[in-house]
Formats: C-alpha cells, structure tokens, sequence
C-alpha cells in the first residue's frame, strides 16, 4: 500500500474563531508532523461576506454562501492531484438547505474523502438527513469521536458498521503540572479557579454556573470562575454582546460578580493552556444531551483536570467510571455542590486529575494523525479514480430491429411549420396564424423543447430527423442563455438578440436541464453528448434551491436521463433523492381523498409531476414514488375527462391555485402532451393497457376528438394551433403548440416500435392516416 503523498483538508481553518477551525488547524498539523514528506492545503470555508488573514497551509477559499465556489474547490483539488480528502463536516458551516452545497463539492472530487461528523443528529429534519446520507454515501469512511456517534449511525442513518471509525478528539501533549505556577504568573495565586472555555452563546449553561456560585463561595471563600472566550460570531452578528452584558448583570444580581471574571478573548493554543493549566476545576454545564463532541472537554481531560460537567453524550462517554463527575442538566444546587466537594478535598481530586491525564494519552493529536494517516492510506489504496467532474461519454448503439406495429399506425411526422418558426438565432416565440411573429422573440422554454424534439428523432428506428446544423443551433441558444455569473439560464431573448433578463424563472431552468439530460443521453453528435453533460452538471447546482415543483419534476426528467450516462456522478444522484422526496413531501401535505394533487390548484404542464416520479420510481426501484405518481395521474385523467369522454385538458382560466374543478377553457396543447408523456411512462412501468388507451385518447385531442371536434394539428405542415376557445380553435401556430404535437407523435411512434398495443376505438381512427 503506497501511502498518501498529498492531503487536502476542507473545513473552517484560523484565524476564523470556531471549534471546527481549531480542530482543522490542529489536524493538518498533527498529520504534517507525523509524515513530514506529506504536502497539506485546507479549502477554507468563509461564512458569507468574511475574509480572512490565512497562513500558507490554507490553498482555496469557499465562501459558503456562494454556490459556484463549491464545484470550483472541486477542480482545484483535482487538477492539485491530491490523493485524499478529509472533511470536517458539521451543519452550519456549509452553504444550502442543511448545508447541502457541500455535495456540489463532493460529487466531483476524483479522490476518496474521509469525513469527520462534529455532529450526529439524533432527529435530523428531512433535508439534514438527505444532506447526511448523500455524505455517507459519497465517504469511504466516517470518523466520529464517541461511540454514540457510532450508534447513531447505525440506527438512525443506516449506515454499515465497517464504514465507521471512531477516533477521539485529539489534544495536546502537555505534560501533567500543578496549577500554582500557571496561577501565580495569570494573576489568580492563591485561588481555586474553576474555569469554562470555549466561544460564548446560550447553549454554553454558564447561566446556570452562576446560579451555583454563591452556594461554592459559602464553602470556598477564596473560588473564582473565569470565563474564558469570545462571544459566538455568530451571536455578535446579530445581537452584539446582549448575552455577555445578561451574564455580567446576572453575575452582580446574584452578588458574585467580584469573583466570577469574563475575559472576552479568542486566545491562540499557548495561551489557552496556561489557562486551563491554572484550574482546578473545569466546568461544562451543557443545557443539551446531543453534544456529539466537545473540544473544550477533551482539552481539559488531556491536561489532567477534574471536570464537572452536565451528561452530554461526549461527556458521560468520556467521564464515564468515576473519570469525572456528572450532574443533571440545569441543577445549578448540584452543581454548586460536586465543585464545594472537589475543591476541599484534595484526596479526591488529585487522583482523578491524575487519572485523567493517564488515560488521555491515546487522544493526543500525534495518535490521532496515526489513525487518520492509516485511514487515507488505506482509502486512496482501494478508491477506484473516477475521473472527477468528467462526464462519462456512451457510444450510441447501433441499429436494432425495430418490432412491427402492432393494431395502429401512428402518422408521419411533417417540419414544414417548424422549420419556418427557425432562424439563424433559434426558434421564435410565437406566430401570427402561421406566419413567424419576429416581435416577441426568441425563449429558452421553446428551444429546450426543439432540442428535445431533436433528441427524440435520434432514438434508434426513427425514419425521420432534424436537419443537423438545426439542432445545433437549438444547442446553442441553450448555451448562450447559461449566465455562469449566476448560475442560472435566462429565458427570453429579443428579436435583435439582447437578453431580457438575468436569469429565467424556475421552470424554464429546469427544462433546460430536461432538454440537456436527454440530449446527453440520446444526441447522436458524441461531442453534443459531452456538451450537454457537462452543462448539466454545473446548471443542476442551482435546483437545490428551487421552490417550484415544476422545476424539480422537470429536473428530474432530465436526470432520469443523464443518470444513464453519467451513473457515477453522486452528486445527480443525490440531487435525485432530494428532488424526489421534496415532490413526495408536497403531495403527502396537501392530498386529501377528494384532491389527490401536489398543490392547492391545477395550472400548466400538471401532468410532468407524477411523470417525474413515475420515472424516478422505476430508476430507483421505489414503489412509494411510482404508486404516488401513477396515483396522482390517475386522478389528474379523471378530472380532464368531458361528460363525453373525450379529454379536456385543463384550460387556462382555472388556474386559480383553490381546490375547484378545473375551468375547460382555454385549453392548451402543452396539457395534451404532458397527459401522453406521462401515461407513456406509467405504460412502461405497468402492463395494464388502459394506460396506452389514455395516451391514445389525449393525442386525439390535435386530432379533434375534443370539445369543438376541431382538429387542431395540420397534418400537411406539422403545425399546430394554439389551443382551444370556448367556440373556436385559436388559429395561431407558436413554438409551444407546434412542438407539444411532434413531441406527442414521436413519442407514440416510439412506444409503437417498442411493441406497445394501441386499441383502435372510435373516434381514433385517424390515427391510422397519414
């Protein structure tokens, strides 16, 4: 086994003042020291806004507010050909829902990462443990520092024994001295201190410390409590130094202020240690049982101090057996009363600082760097390099037998509209009648669409095509509207070619994303495939965020397909849980018996929701997503069934967001296509042929199996007109409309060749034309 030659550390880091930047800091040196040959560098995380003076150990900077600095971090690490990871993982430090920009991080590290947990939450929320699965999964191990971590892990995370280690917090190898010396030169000779360190903020207890104060002083006289550290950043932040000035006032209520001293300092490591080394009692009176760690603790154990302490689970771990003394949470009577004990009687004491400072031995720092060492070595030995942020390029099939059709024919497709709606730039917007209307330019929206049009012509069997430099050219709209400054697409462009905006709308983000997922999966340009990949996975880093369920369905069409051809990229996966579960969790809260839907109202495209989660239920093997999409799609074909039978989408005028039945006018040819996709995909998972019959049923719509018995698709051109009126057809042909017809046809031809029974019932015989 070769062991590692370069480390990369991710984590805060000093000067920065948290417990996680001394722990990152102590570690890098430990491991440095303990390899000198190893080269180290830490990618610093800033909270928002924040810089600071970094020594040279600290390479890259991720300002944790800022997305694209995350997949940023990530390419520099692999072009610096680092050998490992190690993450310093705890939830507030990390950018995102839960800290989940973090995964953009990880997904596309080529390296093994071993991942420190500060915190294992006992009962995460939904997106923490999301968020903390997609790092388990994405770790080759997982380094807690008590076995409670251990046993969360199992029970709450399912995560399998032999992927965690526990390695305790490390410490300083001081050597065990008296307290007098360190006493007499910080100006406390003569007292017994008792002393909390650490940043200050509520959840510290020193409320009640105070509390406990006068009934010590009673029966020590000469105590004195020193509080040492600064208040919280974050605390400051917004409330400046209220807390300490509560304390302080607290204090001189309680007539112990001339023996209780706050010094408001961040101190550095040396003095630090004087100051515990001058105590004779450490203190921690946690308020909360999930402290999973505590550096202060582990410092204060490690120069051989006796340590009275609530129960938190580091402390009842680690000053299990009599190491220490324990009292309930919030008792400040008890309190007072094991720290009166401990200081007059040395007899007790002495032993168990002793005590203490033995048996830390196996927690300085040069122990811990061994065992990390060991796990990086024995990580990067049997990590298979994925090439990082690479995506993987699949070489197209070549020609297949295609099954004969079966009962029907679907009809020829025509490109005549479609091709006029095209220029030099992309496709337009709209038309007046048939004729292109140059005034409302150009959108993302529609030309996502032609690409996904383009795309769908490529699917092996298919007779016909769109020319290429067509497609090309639907590719580079795309391209052009990706805004890298944001992280987003923009969405409508004017006719002389100027973006209108800085970034779209939420939906018109994700439907890029669906366009660039199919066309990696299915383009037959192996350079177009590489595109769209790489596309894909920056733009999904927005998604996240995202609070439409639109967009995550359309999301996560397009990851159905990237998925495909990029299986290895954790972070798509991830995004595909998260995305799924969110949809999930919209329907669980809203779905009555009478109103089995994800939102309040019914609006456009409705019909991508359960399809989204048709497809993801199949990928993923996930009755629970497939039964709530087929579900929620089956009520939806109730609700956009006439008293005649024929389907009636829902029309534009009940999107009103109440729990009504939807107005049926006026209806569009976008529901019409969204209703076959979905019914296609619920086809494909299920044999029950009612599903292709209400494919059928919804494509008779352009046929004028409808409300008016007004065809609205020209057989001739492949046009199609925008929707029906309550009295007439709108005549007007636009990119939407024309698209969502060809769309429906490909992808009925398509499930025709794949063998799929279509039941010729009247009124479809026109299907069998053309």
């Amino acid at each position: 086994m070769t062991p590692i030659s370069r480390l990369a550390f991710i984590g805060n880091a000093l000067p920065r003042r948290c417990g996680i930047a001394t722990f990152t800091t102590d570690l890098r040196q430990a491991i440095a020291d303990a390899r000198p040959g190893l080269r180290t560098r830490i990618a610093a995380m800033n909270n928002a806004g924040h810089t600071y003076d970094y020594p040279e150990a600290v390479g890259f900077e991720i300002d944790d507010a800022v997305l694209a600095d995350y997949p940023r971090a990530a390419r520099s690490l692999n072009a610096g050909g680092f050998d490992a990871v190690s993450l310093q993982h705890e939830f507030g430090i990390f950018g995102g829902p839960a800290g989940s920009h973090i995964m953009a991080t990880l997904a596309r590290l080529n390296m093994p990462v071993v991942t420190t947990l500060h915190t294992v939450l006992a009962e995460p929320s939904d997106d923490q443990r999301a968020v903390f699965r997609g790092i388990a999964r994405i770790s080759s191990k997982l380094v807690v520092m008590a076995a409670k971590g251990h046993e969360l892990l199992r029970s709450v995370y399912q995560v399998p024994a032999e992927k965690i280690e526990i390695i305790p917090h490390g410490i300083p190898d001081f050597p065990f001295l008296a307290p007098a010396e360190a006493k007499a030169e910080l100006g406390f000779a003569g007292k017994d201190v008792i002393l909390t360190f650490g940043l200050l903020s509520p959840n510290k207890g020193i409320e009640v410390m105070l509390g406990a104060m006068p009934d010590i002083l009673k029966a020590r006289p000469n105590a004195v409590y020193v509080v040492l550290g600064a208040t919280h950043p974050a605390l400051a932040a917004l409330h400046g130094e209220t807390y300490r000035d509560s304390l302080i006032a607290r204090a001189r209520e309680l007539g112990v202020s001339g023996q209780v001293v706050f010094h408001d300092q961040f101190v550095d490591r040396p003095t630090l240690l004087r100051y515990i080394s001058m105590c004779d009692v450490y203190v921690t009176p946690y308020l909360n049982e999930a402290q999973m760690t505590s550096g202060t603790l582990a410092y204060s154990y490690g120069l051989g101090k006796a340590i009275v302490s609530t129960p938190y689970w580091h402390a009842r771990e680690l000053l299990a057996d009599g190491r220490g003394v324990l009292v309930p949470f919030g008792d400040s009577a008890a309190l007072g009363a094991q720290i009166s004990n401990l200081l007059g009687d040395d007899a007790r004491r002495l032993p168990m600082c002793r005590r203490a400072w033995d048996d830390s031995r196996s927690m300085i720092w040069e122990r811990a760097a061994e065992h990390y060492l060991d796990l990086l070595d024995r990580a990067a030995a049997t990590h298979p390099r994925s090439g990082g942020d690479r995506p993987r390029i699949v070489v197209r099939p070549g020609p297949v037998a295609v099954p004969r059709f079966r009962m029907m024919q679907p009809p020829e497709p025509r490109f005549g509209h479609l091709l006029a709606m095209c220029d030099d730039t992309g496709l337009l917007q709209h038309a007046i009648l048939s004729v292109p209307d140059r005034d409302h330019g150009y959108c993302i929206d529609d030309n996502a669409r032609a690409l996904l049009l383009a795309t769908a012509l490529s699917a092996p069997g298919e007779t016909f095509a769109l020319p290429d430099p067509l497609t090309t050219r639907f590719a580079a709209f795309i391209q052009h509207a990706w805004n890298p400054a944001n992280g987003r697409f923009r969405n409508f462009m004017s006719y002389d070619r100027r973006w209108l905006e800085a970034r779209g709308s939420e939906d018109s983000h994700g439907r890029a994303l669906w366009a660039l997922g199919d066309c990696a999966r299915g383009d037959t340009s192996p350079s177009r495939r590489l595109w769209a990949s790489t596309l894909f996975a920056d733009a999904l880093l927005a998604v996240d965020g995202f609070t439409s369920p639109r967009a995550w369905a359309f999301t996560l069409l397009g990851l159905d397909a990237y998925l495909e051809v990029s299986p290895r990229d954790a972070y798509a996966r991830f995004s595909r849980n998260r995305l799924a579960g969110r949809l999930l969790d919209v329907l669980v809260r809203t779905e009555t018996p009478d109103w089995i839907w994800f939102e309040e109202g019914l609006a456009y495209d409705n019909a991508r929701l359960p399809q989204a989660l048709i497809v993801t239920g199949a990928a993923l093997a996930r009755d629970d997503l497939a039964d709530a999409g087929t579900r929620t799609l089956s009520w939806l074909l109730k609700i956009q069934t006439a008293p005649s039978g024929v389907f009636r989408p829902v029309g534009t005028a009940g999107f009103n967001g109440k729990r009504a039945a939807p107005e049926p006018f006026d209806q569009q040819p976008l529901e019409a296509n969204a209703t076959i996709s979905a019914c296609l995909a619920a086809a494909r998972a299920d044999p029950d042929p009612a599903w292709n019959a209400a494919a059928l049923r919804a494509f008779g719509w352009f046929l004028g199996t409808n409300d008016l018995g007004v065809p609205l698709a020209d057989a001739e051109t492949g046009g199609c007109r925008d929707g029906l009126h309550p009295d007439r057809a709108n005549e007007n042909m636009g990119a939407e409309s024309v698209l969502s017809y060809l769309l429906s046809l490909v992808e009925l031809r398509s499930r025709a060749r794949a063998g799929a029974v279509f039941p010729v019932r009247e009124p479809m015989r026109a299907l069998s034309t053309g």
